[in-house]
């Protein structure tokens, strides 16, 4: 296998964790372009969440293990990877994204980082390694590198979600479903995927040029 790109999850599902399509489709994508995924999530609890009602069933669940689900056991914990080990890292979206890898959900652009997702994304920053985001997940680059680099990041065309992450300092830019933005001088790749698709299918269609173009940035 070629390059390795770490695949930050945040546990199993859309609304507690990461959203499966999102993940699913990064792991393939990844492995079509001759590449090697590594799955990685912080060893944290999460808030369950009802798939089929929504509400909260207030048990609490392991991110790492949730997330092992999605990589059938090949994961690692976040705090044990480091930028030297990573040709570059992609964050699927869902809930867990904004909610177990940050807090964004609650506090928008005054968003903390989860300390290991933080010190990880740094690091690749400081190595000038790429970093992809898809549906919410920009969001937390956004928080995360808005004061010191001001990245341009795209969540699709919600105008709330735009207005926080433009808040942290950083630059929305509206994007269509199956399209991307790239951020040329700051290496961030992002992508609307479910904050707007309508179809498995328009997520899919942008997500695999997203990682495409990941790719092509290492």
């Amino acid at each position: 296998m070629g390059k390795k790109i770490g695949v930050i999850l945040s546990g199993c599902g859309v609304y507690d964790g990461s959203e499966i399509h999102e993940a699913v489709f990064t792991l393939l994508a990844i492995d079509a372009n001759g590449a090697e995924a590594v799955c990685m999530a912080p060893d944290i609890e999460l808030a369950e969440v009802n798939h089929i009602s929504g509400e909260a069933t207030g048990a609490k669940r392991n991110v790492l293990l949730e997330s092992a689900r999605i990589a059938r056991g090949k994961i690692v914990n976040i705090k044990e990877v480091k930028a030297g080990d990573l040709d570059a890292v992609i964050l699927p979206g869902g809930f867990g994204a904004a909610k177990n890898l940050c807090d964004f959900a609650v506090k928008g652009a005054a968003a903390s980082i989860q300390p290991d997702v933080a010190r990880l994304l740094k690091e690749m920053a400081a190595a000038n390694k790429p970093i992809g985001a898809i549906c919410i997940a920009p969001a937390l680059v956004a928080a995360l590198f808005g004061k010191e680099s001001s990245p341009e990041v795209t969540i699709g065309t919600d105008p709330g979600t735009a207005a926080a992450i433009n808040a942290t300092g950083s630059k929305h830019i509206d994007c269509p479903v199956t399209e991307f933005v790239i951020d040329r001088k700051n290496r961030i790749v992002s992508t609307p995927a479910y904050m707007l698709a309508g179809r498995i299918g328009e997520a899919y269609e942008g997500i695999i040029k997203t990682v495409k173009a990941v790719l092509e940035l290492c």
